[in-house]
């Protein structure tokens, strides 16, 4: 086919004879495979493959990229396995088209989890091997230029996951052209409506600024020239997403969204972006606090570049670029400019790529800390997409963070330790909490406890994926100790409802009920029983069994186990329920919840009898006689309003010795006298007692008592 040929004749240009013959060889084997499939166009399905490395060839992407672009799909079309890719052409080639292939013959509950667990399996083999993600993206492109033969729910679900998944991809690796592209197509497939209304408007403008936008040019250039500042200088129109989104985000009608055009500036070198920027600021006043200085600090992908926003003719905003002819090509090439330039010498691209390659190792290290793919893709969501501050370290180090960062993200950052021990963070040398929301240009100090350790609270404003995985990890590891410590409690009172020492189970039996239950080791047991995934009466029958000897477990109402002793605040394996809110002294019961643990309810509960618990999920318990911490409970106060009450009230609690959580008031018929409810801390039912007298002793208090809710 006269495709191929034309292909092969381009590669000349910039590959060897021997490397050329690779490609050959590896779309003669595609074009096999693919032997009588068709696109749903109706085009042999090869001209696909053929059509993906035809626009890395553009990125003059290697032989063995190509070549596992012409393969990419074999493994998931046709029979071809992995180990005949590696045979033909190597393990790099098979490893990028394993690495690009979806994971079709794998049983998942859901198409989100295939999606999850497919993206997953992608960006880990591109933190091995770049190529891999850039073989996707061009597949993806590819497919979205040909998208129309689909029917429209495909074409919405395709388009919707290319913009929020590969299109910020394709911008966190610098590929600025392609990006544009991938959101245009994207929204053109989203919003047909829309996008052609927009177009139409847009293409009538054209013709109305071209003459301004012509005039403008010979302006700057003419200004330029004045100061000796040789350049390119050229228009640059807004993309129709760009200017979507911008009408979105202000709502803007169409006619407010002056800037469709800007102008791109390119220079020789660094020293004269800061001369043209000069000229223009005299030319055209800029609009305060709308420059970036990304070449000073240059964005994470690499990107560098000056942008300014000035007050151009009759009025309008006008944006403009500056750079120089380098910056120009890693800004639309991205890490494929390693490529694309590299056999020139013309560019050094270092720094661009150690930024790229950090990139790719964090999400190796998201990866080992993420439960499952749906968990590491959210992880890594918040990381691809590209509006970023620039915040500085005590020692002047400027650290770059998605916007929306705070304090958290900024210690997880700089080291894991950091995060795990932070308790405040000083901010521009001001003592605040670590919840703060960190601003472009903040001085960020962390302040660390060796006691201290993450809050599950701060995954609830948390910005950055590797903070977020780092927080979770954590939690399920004390999660896990602490469950387990619970599942050794309830094991060793069914073992004594049995008349077995915890002692006299060998190690030996231990394993080959490990063995049986699938667990890793007998931690997991016991975290399993802490949880309430297994019943530990069951467990202890299985421990206590002849081995080989069948033997049926016994219901819950035939082992009879003693009652599980609390000793006060357990952490997360035990917890206290909010709707009944027990303290020490009250008759409780516990409840178990599948993966959670157990939740201390008192037994006349009203929430608890009306969920209708099997019997199997309650456990006995009782308080320990020296129990420890303080418990929340509530308290109910009729009072007779006056200035002053509220503060001899909480000075009634506080001489009691009890702390007050919360405050709320109302009244109840609108009159005089006021209803109050205390959120308190006590020790005990003594202790509650004791604050309860210490209230009713002020005059004003016409009722107090102990309210559940």
């Amino acid at each position: 086919m006269s495709e191929i040929a034309e292909f092969t004749k381009h590669l000349g240009h910039y590959l060897p004879q021997q490397d050329v013959a690779l490609v050959k060889s590896a779309f003669e084997f595609s074009e096999s495979a693919h032997r009588g499939q068709f696109r749903k166009s109706g085009e042999p399905y090869i001209t696909h493959p053929l059509a993906v490395a035809s626009i890395l060839s553009q990125w003059r992407l290697d032989a063995q990229g190509l070549a596992a672009a012409l393969l990419h799909d074999v493994m998931e079309d046709t029979s071809v396995t992995k180990n005949e890719l590696e045979k033909s052409f190597g393990k790099p080639v098979a490893d990028m088209v394993d690495g690009v292939s979806k994971l079709d013959q794998i049983e998942f509950t859901s198409k989100e989890e295939v999606q999850a667990e497919s993206f997953r399996k992608m960006l880990l083999a591109m933190a091995r091997d770049v190529r891999v993600i850039l073989i996707k993206l061009a597949d993806r492109l590819h497919n979205m230029r040909t998208l129309d033969v689909m029917a429209p729910v495909h074409r919405k679900r395709i388009a919707k996951e290319t913009l929020d998944i590969y299109a910020p991809i394709a911008n966190r690796l610098g590929l600025n052209s392609l990006y544009l592209e991938l959101q245009d197509l994207s929204f053109k497939h989203l919003y047909p409506l829309r996008y052609r209304i927009l177009a139409a408007a847009i293409k009538a403008a054209r013709g109305n600024r071209r003459e301004v936008m012509n005039r403008l040019l010979d302006v700057i250039r003419e200004g330029l020239a004045r100061e000796n500042v040789l350049a390119v200088v050229s228009g640059r129109e807004k993309t129709i997403y760009s200017v979507y989104k911008k009408m979105r985000e202000k709502r803007y009608t169409f006619a407010q969204v002056f800037d469709i055009y800007g102008v791109r500036v390119l220079v020789a070198d660094k020293t004269n972006c800061y001369a043209a920027l000069g000229v223009l600021h005299e030319l055209y006043k800029p609009i305060p606090g709308k420059f970036k200085d990304y070449v000073a600090i240059p964005k994470a992908n690499g990107y560098q570049s000056l942008h300014t926003t000035l007050f151009g003719p009759f009025g309008t905003p006008l944006e403009a670029q500056i750079r120089t002819h380098d910056m120009h090509r890693v800004a639309e090439a991205g890490v494929a400019a390693h490529w694309l330039y590299k056999a020139g010498g013309e560019l050094d691209l270092a720094e661009a790529q150690r930024e790229t390659s950090r990139w790719l190792q964090s999400l190796l290290e998201i990866q080992s800390e993420s439960g499952d793919s749906k968990e590491f893709l959210e992880h890594i969501k918040g990381d691809l997409f590209p509006d970023e501050i620039y915040v500085f370290t005590p020692k002047g180090k400027i650290m770059a963070l998605p916007r929306g960062a705070t304090a958290v993200d900024f210690a997880y950052g700089v080291h894991t330790d950091i995060g795990h021990h932070c308790v405040a963070a000083r901010i521009n040398y001001e003592l605040l909490p670590l919840r703060t929301e960190l601003k472009n240009g903040d001085h960020v100090e962390i302040l660390t406890s060796p006691t201290a350790r993450p809050n599950p609270s701060w995954l609830s404003f948390v910005a950055t994926g590797k903070a977020r995985s780092r927080i979770r990890h954590f939690l399920k590891g004390l999660q896990q100790k602490e469950s387990a410590a619970l599942g050794e409690r309830l094991l060793n009172q069914a073992l004594a409802t049995l008349k077995v020492e915890p002692d006299a189970i060998s190690w030996d039996r231990w394993e080959a009920l490990a063995k049986e239950y699938g667990a890793k080791t007998q931690l997991d047991i016991l975290a399993d029983i802490g949880l309430g995934k297994r019943l530990s009466f069951v467990v202890a029958q299985a421990l206590t069994r002849i081995p080989g000897k069948a033997e049926d477990a016994p219901s819950p109402s035939l082992a009879k186990l003693s009652s599980l002793t609390l000793r006060g605040v357990e952490g997360v394996a035990i917890q206290y329920a909010k709707c009944c809110r027990p303290i020490p002294g009250d008759a409780v019961v516990g409840q178990f919840r599948r993966g959670q643990g157990l939740l201390v309810h008192t037994r006349d509960c009203v929430t608890l009898k009306k969920q209708h618990v099997d019997a199997s999920e309650l456990v006995d318990v009782e308080w320990a006689p020296d129990v420890a911490g303080v418990f929340e409970t509530g308290i109910r106060l009729l009072v007779a309003d006056r200035r002053g009450l509220l503060a001899d009230l909480a000075l009634a609690i506080a001489d009691a010795d009890a702390n007050i959580d919360t405050v709320s008031m109302e009244r109840p018929d609108g009159g005089e006298v006021l209803a109050m409810f205390f959120g308190v801390q006590v020790r005990d039912r003594r202790h509650l007692a004791q604050v309860l007298r210490s209230l009713r002793h002020i005059p004003d208090v016409k009722r107090a008592q102990r309210t559940r809710t």
